[in-house]
């Protein structure tokens, strides 16, 4: 074998190398990109009527604990009130997808509160979202349990 030939098939074997690891950076990014995609994000906009703001916060911490702990697609329900107007509630809702929201839908405990709190609720709105950047999301998430 000449000292060509050797250069030439050390010149195609790091080619072959650059061509998979382009492939590998190329996959993991469709791949993180679908994920995103299939991200279900949600803010729900309610109005309680005031006398039943405090029963209805503790329906509702119960509710989103049991969710978070209970269902694996559920990524996070985040509840909370606008300072100035208690009972203004908002709950940031996120799932791994559209089939985890429709399982939510149908659990035990999103049904009883559903139930027990339906005369409470004076107003309703789902806004859908769309994440930014989940990426950074889930940083947040990592750095609440320190």
């Amino acid at each position: 074998m000449s000292k060509y030939d050797y250069q030439y098939r050390i010149f195609i074997k790091h080619c072959l190398r650059a061509v998979q690891c382009m492939t590998i950076l190329f996959y993991m990014n469709n791949i993180a990109y679908a994920q995103q995609q299939e991200t279900m994000v949600r803010i729900s906009e309610i109005e309680i009527q005031p006398q039943h703001l405090e029963e209805y916060k503790l329906i509702l911490k119960h509710e989103a604990e049991a969710s978070v702990r209970l269902e694996k697609g559920v990524i996070a329900i985040f509840p909370m009130f606008r300072k100035e107007n208690p009972t203004q509630v908002r709950i940031l809702e996120m799932y791994s997808d559209q089939e985890a929201y429709q399982s939510h839908l149908k659990t035990e405990h999103f049904l009883k509160y559903k139930t027990t709190t339906l005369h409470m609720v004076r107003s309703l709105k789902l806004v859908d979202m769309e994440a930014l950047d989940l990426e950074t999301a889930t940083q947040i998430f990592i750095k609440l349990r320190k």
